[in-house]
């Protein structure tokens, strides 16, 4: 089976390390990374528009601790019928406060999680998406906080 990764050359892999953790906040954030990897500016926002087009690269964007924020943050699981799915995952991913949204082998087949300014409109939003799509929502509120950092090194 070929993996996507087998076809990054050095110099992907060398932009994709840098920017999992590392990502320059200059005025010129391609340039910083380009003088690292040794090409030039214009080659690496191409090779980085390239692995986000391809998937490879999902978002480019800060991660904020959202409770140090003021915010609350809720997991939320469902139950959902096979052919109200993609109506059910529409309807999550139009929230602004989800930020992420997975189906799952598993009784509860869709995961997402939800941030809000409080409690109260984390309810009205899980109750909201309930009403209009019919499905009840299983409703797990952050009491603690696991943060995992993941970096994929992209060794040849």
């Amino acid at each position: 089976m070929l993996h996507i990764t087998e076809n990054l050359d050095s110099k992907d892999r060398a932009i994709l390390n840098i920017i999992q953790s590392d990502f320059p906040l200059t005025s010129r954030p391609y340039y910083i990374i380009s003088q690292q990897v040794g090409i030039t500016e214009e080659e690496t926002f191409l090779r980085i528009k390239c692995l986000r087009k391809s998937g490879i690269i999902r978002r480019i964007g800060a991660n904020f601790d959202s409770s140090k924020l003021g915010f609350k943050s809720t997991l939320c699981a469902a139950k959902v019928p096979t052919d109200r799915i993609d109506n059910f995952i529409e309807t999550v991913n139009e929230c602004p406060g989800v930020t992420h949204n997975y189906l799952r082998s598993h009784e509860y087949n869709v995961w997402f999680t939800l941030i809000a300014s409080s409690c109260d409109e984390l309810y009205s939003i899980i109750n909201k998406i309930s009403k209009k799509t019919g499905v009840k929502i299983l409703n797990l509120p952050k009491t603690r906080l696991y943060k995992i950092k993941v970096n994929f090194k992209m060794e040849e």
